[in-house]
This record gives structure tokens, sequence and C-alpha cells, in this order.
């Protein structure tokens, strides 16, 4: 990646304190953007600030819980008065809760919808704003899943939000066409995150199978190698959708060794 190939761009990547979120932001960084660190955690997204500004970049932490309009509104009013535009969303703030369909909570149904789909929509409507605006565009991308293609059991309310991302990212590539506004959702595979780690052994208690059948037979069985998805393959995938000129909107891409390939 060109290290200058961001520069003068402006993104915020939320969830961006650990994970995939903090592994994109500093790619995003590395090609010469600054980049906002959106987290409810805000010691972690002022470590990775800390990290982007000490290895010469800029970068600028921000305390933002996604499922609240006026904590995103404000947020990202605060991103343009810092950086005086933003020209990329990196809408990844996601968690993940596993349960049998019959034995799922309502109130974790709702977090889970609350977070993955309502954290997307508030943060595009308040960068879509100020993109239009602005007059020069900008892209949005959306942290997806193999599961916004497939399902898997006992992720009935994760398959279900990571589905209807595709269905926003293509309703914001027709709108957003006159405005140069672009939208893309990112569909890695399982990279071995904190929160994909903690998955292993709820899963493995939920089958009543082995950890390590878990990883070989569930997570990584229809991949072609048996490999886990690298945080350095979803950054670079990232980092090449935010300098497309639109021929790629609304468009998934998958990022799973192999696993769907649609």
């Amino acid at each position: 990646m060109n290290q200058a190939a961001l520069s003068g761009k402006v993104a915020l990547v939320t969830g961006a304190a650990s994970g995939i979120g903090e592994a994109c932001a500093r790619a995003l960084a590395s090609a010469g953007a600054a980049v906002v660190i959106a987290d409810m955690n805000m010691a972690g997204a002022t470590r990775v600030a800390d990290a982007i500004v000490g290895a010469g970049g800029k970068a600028l932490a921000l305390c933002m819980d996604v499922t609240s309009e006026a904590q995103v509104n404000a947020g990202i009013d605060e991103v343009v008065r810092h950086f005086g535009q933003i020209d990329l969303l990196l809408a990844n703030a996601g968690v993940q809760i596993v349960h049998p369909i019959e034995d799922f909570p309502f109130e974790d149904w709702k977090k889970m919808l609350a977070i993955h789909g309502d954290g997307a929509f508030l943060t595009t409507k308040a960068a879509y704003k100020h993109m239009k605006t602005s007059g020069r565009g900008g892209k949005i991308i959306y942290m997806g899943s193999v599961h916004s293609h497939e399902a898997s059991v006992l992720k009935s309310a994760y398959v279900f939000a990571k589905h209807g991302l595709l269905g926003l990212a293509r309703v914001v590539a027709k709108e957003g066409a006159p405005h140069k506004i672009h939208s893309y959702v990112v569909c890695p595979g399982f990279v071995l995150t904190p929160l994909v780690e903690k998955q292993i052994p709820e899963q493995a208690a939920r089958l009543g199978i082995s950890e390590s059948d878990v990883v070989k037979n569930v997570m990584l069985k229809a991949t072609v190698d048996g490999e886990f998805t690298t945080l350095a393959d979803v950054g670079n995938l990232v980092c090449f959708l935010a300098q497309d000129a639109g021929a790629l909107t609304g468009q998934s891409f998958n990022v799973s060794h192999g696993w769907n390939m649609n």
C-alpha cells in the first residue's frame, strides 16, 4: 500500500479500540489518512490513537456509543470541527452473543440488532450528511461477515444483522451515487480476535464438542485451506476500497480463505 494513498483523507472507524477495528484504523493511518478511533472503551481508543500519532500519523480518540443518536451526531460533528471533513466511515462496531433460537433472550437479540444495525444506520446517516454537503463525496464501508451470506447455528441475531448490512449498503450506493458517496461491505471469515477466541469455548459448550473441533469442524471447515483470515487481510481490503472510484459501489467482498465464493 502506498503510504500516501489516502493522504488528506479523514476516516472514522467505530469499534476501533481493539480487534479488526484497530487493525483497519492502523492500516488506514499507514496509508496516510487521519483516523478517528471511535469506541466506548476510551482508554483503548486513546491507546490506539496515541500509537498512530507516535508513528507519525494523525489520529483522534473519540468516545462513542453507536446506539445513541445523540452521541453519534455529536461525535461526527466533532470530527468535522477537528479535521474539517470526513471522507470515510468504517462501521465496524459489533459484538457476538450465541444462543439456540428457542433460548435466545429477547434483550440479547435487541442488543445485537442495536449495535450492528442501528449503529450502522446512525453513523451512516450522520456521516452521509457531511459527505453530501462537502461536494467531495465519500466512502461508507460496513464490516459484514461471511455470515452476511451464510447461516450458522446459534447465531440468529448476528446472521440477521449482518445480512441487513448488505441491503443498507445497496441503498446507500443508489442514493449516494449522485453525490459521489460509495458504499461497500467487507465480509471476513473467522479472524482470531478476542471476540472469536471467546466464541470457541462458548460454542464447544453449546455443541458438546471439544474446542479444537469447534475450530477445525465449525469455524474453518468451509475454508479451502483450514486457515483463519488475518487482520492484515481485512485491513488491506478496507484500504483498497477506500481508493475505489465507484466501480465497486454497492458490492460485498468475502475475505475468507475460500469460505463462500459468491
